[in-house]
């Protein structure tokens, strides 16, 4: 079969699957899948990094609550009070693991890694119906679902959960969107609608490009179309549907969302950061040559495209920048593929341009006209790393070696002639071997530069010459029919080995399990601190005291462990903080290295005023406390609770109550308060510094001129705290201000004695609620997707209310 570089292809008659096709491409895609996903717990790694420094402890706090017949709306053991229900990595909205969480709260980290793993299956198998309605060789689709499964960013970044979850379904929403618009099927739109909300539910990167590249096929399918306007005018009513429902699906937790972004520390990104997360295209070179930066070795010592080794510098690592799709894909790609012209095809052509674009974006900075991309596309300042686009390369490659195998099996070696490319039939190989020999250029430079040139060319070699092999014995056997079609079936089985044999458990995604021991069992002398801290807290939580606790400098998955222990901690790991909490209380970008704790001027040490209000009276640490960083504050009056090795717990015994009540009132600024990095003086047991917004909504009047004295016999006292709620019980003298030292946020509600009151902003960060004299009870829930707040917040995001914030907090971390 011939096919014009420049002109339509020749008809084509796709040949039927039989029913034993279609069974063996979907059987051995699901044996691929079980082979590689058995790598991990029969090596006894687990995926590292973020997969366990932040989803597994999420997931688990997640499937605790749903043990205990609640949606885990508000997290209190994370940053303070941390709104779950507006965070996209909370996975809360994730209806596969709201499943998981409710049959099985407490899974293992290595059931959890199966549970994510899976989420690769849905659109492994959609590509055996894509390619099925092209009439393209089922050996292809088994290629394309393994390296969508196991190449490139699929397996280097597995540890970005949210991301796989949402790179997992497109394949399934791009054949059922196709299936919509071909058939005009209602019933298809719908399941695509459901597809399309499972894979943008995430609300990253991933799921924003793949949202785009659906919208590109719904335009290409009209654009194409013999008559494109009587195509779209039979189809419309179908895409609005499909609109409808999809925007239906996903208006609340993007609407919590954006909520949540407008007040937190990344509402959007300056180009400059966005350009330090570009791809460097020198790694460009992995999809040819997979480990030739050292990107497999277990050594870690990878010498390819980083912070270290670029002068220009980037936030980039080894496992976003490699790209590798397996060998026989590789050299396809390359040689049927470009020098062959097939990528050419026009039934092609559609995801050559989506390969094309993704590349382009995920290069960032090293495109000409990305700036001008980013500063005016709506949407993509909203993301920090155009690298984050390997994931659609991944999908390109995918559908490209699929593709390839296809056309090999169905008609077997290229023809380069004028005929069959047209008019570049002498340039394209020309190209092939310009990209090959630019690969390895580039890759010897890195290996020059760091000493491990050795290393580079035999990497470089050994692929050449399993790339040689290769290509004789696909040459040898493409004559006759039946020997490409046991070709190609070699084809899958040598492809599949290798990507599983490299990537399953590589060191680009494993880590031996008892790194993460703070999930199973700890070593005996942080057990015992830990044992006796929970042993504390709940003594204290009986009489109704609620301390909160720090947790710094221990490595890892301790950040996030308070989820899982249950323990109230003031700092942790995620991206999203809320920016006001931030500035005062200066957690920093991790809670693992003690260098990037900050100490504002609002929070000068842990027995400071803001400190003592946040509750904090327990600090845990790696270390004795002066063996800290020059800059961190000194203790003076703090007690050692427990102290040995790697585990040391201080008592600081300066904590204020969580709750009390007020009788005067002190009009503020909070935002300018906290701008200042300055806590109003105040007098902490009688009066409330309450924010100037809040003030209308005061029903009597607190002038600063009361006595100080007056209302002292005012008591308060927690009954009840749960996840999302919170009871306390008043006495009170006279008329005053309950303050709950709970973060402030939108959503929570305050009821006194069953009557809805509103709820203030209290000294900067926290709640309070005005009560009568007399003794009441008093409850706070909180409310996130109540109709009143989904109105103000989505009134909130078409006013631009968000924009002064926005550029207040964009700031710092450009």
């Amino acid at each position: 079969m011939q096919t014009s570089f420049f002109g339509p292809d020749l008809p084509r008659s796709p040949a039927a699957w039989s029913r034993r096709e279609t069974l063996l491409a979907c059987g051995l895609i699901l044996a691929a899948w079980a082979a590689a996903a058995s790598f991990w717990p029969l090596t006894g790694t687990v995926v590292p990094w973020d997969s366990k420094n932040h989803f597994y402890p999420i997931f688990r706090y997640l499937g605790s609550a749903l043990a205990q017949g609640e949606l885990p709306l508000w997290n209190p053991y994370h940053f303070g009070g941390h709104p779950s229900a507006a965070d996209p990595q909370s996975l809360l909205f994730t209806p596969t693991m709201l499943l998981f969480g409710w049959l099985l709260p407490e899974p293992s980290m290595q059931v959890f890694d199966v549970v994510v793993f899976a989420h690769f299956l849905p659109g492994a198998l959609a590509f055996v119906p894509i390619f099925r309605r092209r009439g393209w060789h089922s050996s292809g689709a088994v290629v394309a679902a393994l390296v969508f499964m196991l190449g490139g960013s699929a397996t280097a970044r597995l540890q970005h959960t949210g991301m796989i979850f949402s790179y997992g379904f497109f394949p399934l929403a791009f054949w059922l969107l196709e299936e919509a618009l071909d058939r005009r099927s209602y019933a298809y739109g719908v399941l695509f609608a459901l597809s399309a909300a499972m894979m943008v539910i995430g609300r990253d990167q991933v799921a924003f490009l793949c949202a785009l590249t659906l919208i590109g096929v719904a335009a290409h399918r009209i654009w194409t179309a013999p008559h494109a306007l009587a195509y779209l005018r039979s189809r419309l009513g179908l895409l609005l549907t499909m609109a409808l429902i999809g925007g239906g699906l996903l208006a609340v937790p993007v609407v919590l969302t954006m909520q949540f972004l407008a007040t937190s520390t990344r509402p959007s990104f300056g180009f400059g950061v966005a350009a330090m997360g570009s791809l460097p295209p020198e790694s460009l070179a992995t999809i040819l040559f997979g480990n030739v930066f050292g990107s497999l070795r277990w050594t870690y010592d990878y010498w390819g495209p980083d912070w270290h080794s670029l002068q220009e510098g980037t936030w980039t690592d080894r496992a976003t920048n490699y790209l590798f799709i397996g060998t026989i894909p590789a050299l396809l790609l390359v040689w049927h593929g470009i020098a062959g012209g097939r990528l050419f095809a026009r039934e092609f052509r559609f995801f050559l341009v989506v390969g094309v674009a993704a590349v382009l974006y995920a290069l960032g900075r090293y495109t000409p006209g990305f700036e001008i991309i980013f500063d005016h596309m709506p949407g993509v300042n909203l993301y920090r790393r155009p690298a984050d686009a390997t994931f659609l390369v991944n999908i390109a490659l995918a559908f490209a070696g699929g593709y390839l195998v296809h056309r090999y099996a169905m008609e077997g070696m290229p023809r380069w002639s004028r005929d069959a490319l047209g008019r570049l039939w002498a340039v394209l190989p020309l190209v092939a071997l310009g990209l090959v020999i630019a690969a390895v250029a580039s890759a010897l430079t890195f290996a020059i530069r760091g000493g491990h040139v050795s290393s580079a060319l035999a990497e470089i070699g050994v692929s050449l010459a399993a790339a040689v092999l290769a290509m004789a014995a696909i040459a040898r056997f493409a004559g006759a029919p039946r020997w490409r079609g046991a070709m190609a079936l070699v084809l899958v089985t040598l492809t599949g080995a290798e990507l599983i044999g490299r990537h399953a458990a590589s060191a680009l995604n494993a880590e031996p399990a008892e790194r993460y021991t703070v999930f199973t069992q700890l070593p005996p002398e942080q057990l015992q601190g830990l044992q006796i801290l929970k042993r504390e807290l709940a003594e204290r939580n009986a009489r109704g005291e609620y301390p909160r606790v720090e947790i710094l400098g221990l490595k890892g998955a301790w950040q996030n462990a308070s989820m899982v222990l249950g323990i109230e901690d003031i700092i942790g790991y995620n991206p999203l903080r809320l920016a006001d909490y931030e500035r005062a209380i200066g957690p920093g970008e991790n809670a693992e290295d003690p260098n990037l704790r900050r100490f504002p001027t609002s929070f000068r040490g842990y027995e400071c005023e803001l400190a003592s209000l946040l509750g904090l009276d327990y600090l845990v640490l790696d270390r004795p406390v002066d063996k800290l960083p020059r800059h961190f504050p000194r203790l003076t009056d703090a007690e050692v609770v427990y102290g040995t090795g790697r585990m040391w717990i201080y008592r600081l015994n300066a904590s204020a109550p969580r709750a009390y009540v007020a009788h005067r009132v002190l009009p503020v600024d909070s935002a300018a308060a906290l701008e200042e990095d300055e806590l109003p003086e105040f007098n902490r047991e009688t009066e409330a510094l309450i924010d100037q917004d809040s003030m209308p909504l005061l029903g009597g009047s607190y002038a600063a001129t009361n006595p100080k004295g007056s209302g002292t016999g005012s008591q308060a006292r927690i009954v009840s705290y749960q996840r999302n709620s919170v009871t306390v019980e008043v006495e009170a003298g006279e008329k005053g201000i309950l303050v709950l030292h709970d973060i402030h946020y939108p959503g929570w509600e305050a009821w006194v004695d069953g009557e809805r009151r509103p709820i203030l902003r209290a000294n900067l960060l926290f709640r309070g609620v005005e009560v009568p004299a007399g003794r009441h009870r008093v409850e706070f829930h909180f409310r996130p997707m109540s109709l009143e707040n989904l109105v103000s917040a989505a009134s909130g995001l078409i006013k631009g209310e968000d924009e002064p914030i926005r550029t207040a907090v964009a700031s710092p971390l450009q």
